[in-house]
């Protein structure tokens, strides 16, 4: 097994990794280090969680001169990740590369606008980012490092016109890389069109098959709230995702949990940066013990010891099924998915098991549960009942 040493890092980068207990590179981190060290566009095929952006950071010190404007650009697909990016990359470089910052939607463009073109090393969505070009606001002319990252994340998030607008924008003489969990032929297509003759690099998934349990309830949709209350309840260890499909069904899940006593939080895309930020810091801290979430967070974000994750709703195609369960079993831990399935999810579920084989996922039945009458938003409130007992916002059903 090789060290940083062996890879011939960076002296600096070398002694802070150090100070930081790491010692050990991992998979994708030793196969694309050196290539990277030496200047090769590189296709990284590797988990969420795997280390990569270590990996494409590893040649900032050896190309960025201080104060001479944006020298290297990495796209990330949501604001989260963008944040996590750079706060990683800033406790790595804390000498040479002085100005990491983050450009994303949902904060001022202005204040954006002042800062961006003192920095070296921008981490950025597509979307604002392509603002920034647009109103001439952004120099990317002396850019030597182009960085994709969560590659087909991007791409399944509509934002190939904005990326390829982007790369256009960028000298042609640069260094490439693209990293991503899965590589779609359209990935394939964008590297040949702006790459120079890239490595592709694959690594084995990060989850461990032999350690990930997945089982599923066939239950009727007016229990599916009991139910996931129910086991929750029972959950004493690590941190839990559920996952649902909307925003609203994310919020009523959240509103629910709460009011049964369990502590949980959401995060969507409706919600404000600020907002996102700090229910990341409060999961990631372990003040909230359960996030419920759409997929927005099913990528990307590097979270540690989640043991369980539930899928409220199966996901609409297999590839988002793949992406939630990679959230637990990682880094030689165990983990469990729970999939609650009821009629409405039986097309979705289906085509996940035909397109995924050789995933071994068990039939659960349902144990005995209490059940649990939902709590309703005043603004989505059905027809009272005429029944003088009825209680404002408690309705007599399950979810």
């Amino acid at each position: 097994m090789k060290t940083f040493k062996d890879l011939k890092i960076n002296r600096e980068l070398f002694e802070k990794l150090e100070s930081m207990n790491i010692k050990t590179p991992t998979d994708i981190q030793e196969k694309t280090i050196p290539l990277i060290l030496k200047g090769r566009d590189i296709i990284g095929q590797s988990a969420t969680g795997s280390g990569k952006t270590l990996a494409f950071g590893s040649n900032l010190l050896e190309i960025i001169i201080p104060g001479k404007g944006i020298q290297a650009l990495i796209l990330t697909p949501t604001r989260e990740l963008a944040v996590q990016v750079t706060d990683n990359l800033s406790k790595f470089y804390i000498r040479k590369v002085r100005n990491i910052i983050a450009i994303y939607g949902g904060v001022s463009f202005d204040r954006q606008a002042r800062i961006i073109n003192s920095s070296e090393v921008i981490v950025a969505t597509p979307g604002r980012l392509l603002d920034h070009i647009n109103q001439k606001t952004i120099d990317l002319s002396k850019v030597k490092l182009l960085v994709l990252d969560e590659a087909d994340r991007m791409l399944d998030m509509g934002f190939i016109d904005d990326v390829e607008k982007i790369i256009q924008n960028c000298p042609k003489e640069r260094q490439t890389l693209f990293f991503s969990a899965t590589m779609p032929s359209t990935i394939k297509i964008l590297a040949k069109k702006y790459m120079n003759n890239p490595e592709e690099i694959s690594t084995v998934k990060h989850v461990d098959p032999a350690k990930l349990k997945q089982v599923y309830y066939d239950i009727q949709k007016n229990l599916k709230l009991s139910l996931l209350i129910h086991l929750l309840k029972k959950e004493k260890k690590g941190l839990v995702m559920v996952f649902c499909n909307t925003r609203r069904n994310t919020d009523f899940l959240e509103k629910n949990l709460k009011h049964n006593g369990i502590n949980a939080i959401a995060i969507h895309g409706g919600l404000s940066q600020n907002k996102r930020s700090n229910t990341m810091k409060l999961f990631n801290s372990n003040k909230c013990s359960v996030l419920v979430c759409t997929d927005v967070a099913s990528r990307g974000l590097h979270i540690n010891n989640v043991s369980h994750v539930y899928n409220y709703e199966a996901p609409k195609d297999s590839k988002e099924y793949i992406h939630r369960i990679g959230r637990t079993a990682r880094a030689g831990n165990e983990g469990i998915v729970v999939n609650l399935i009821c009629e409405y999810d039986h097309e979705n579920f289906s085509k996940i098991l035909q397109e995924n084989r050789e995933l071994n996922i068990e039939s659960i039945k349902k144990p005995h549960i209490e059940k649990v009458f939902a709590v309703m938003d005043n603004k989505r409130q059905q027809r009272k009942p005429q029944n003088n007992n009825f209680q404002r916002k408690r309705y007599n059903m399950a979810y």
